[in-house]
């Protein structure tokens, strides 16, 4: 399976996030924490925004595996995120993933 790459760069102007190379959509039709743009680094709405973008992307249609898990994805693999450049692979992303729905999986 091919995955795609995600890379968040900080800027004067702000953070700018790519998906193999083009920028990633905001994806404020899912929710809309940060209409301002996406954030890493610290437990907030931009980071929200950036970790449901990504795994948005990285679902395709299956809006609602996205939905399920992007605030415990953003805990684990968005906040710890304390640098100016980033990449993370979409082979990372289904890991996070196929942890995270595991651990849902046992707290039901």
């Amino acid at each position: 399976m091919d995955y795609a790459t995600y890379q968040g760069i900080r800027t004067q102007e702000g953070c700018l996030v790519t998906v193999d190379g083009q920028a990633l959509p905001l994806r404020l039709d899912l929710a809309s924490h940060s209409p301002t743009g996406f954030e890493w680094g610290y437990r907030g709405s931009g980071p929200a925004q950036l970790a449901l973008a990504i795994l948005a992307h990285h679902c395709g249609h299956d809006e609602r595996r996205a939905l399920d898990h992007y605030q415990r994805f953003k805990e684990e693999a968005i906040a710890p995120l304390c640098v100016d450049r980033w990449t993370i692979s979409g082979e990372l992303v289904e890991m996070y993933l196929e942890k995270l729905e595991a651990e849902a999986a046992l707290e039901d």
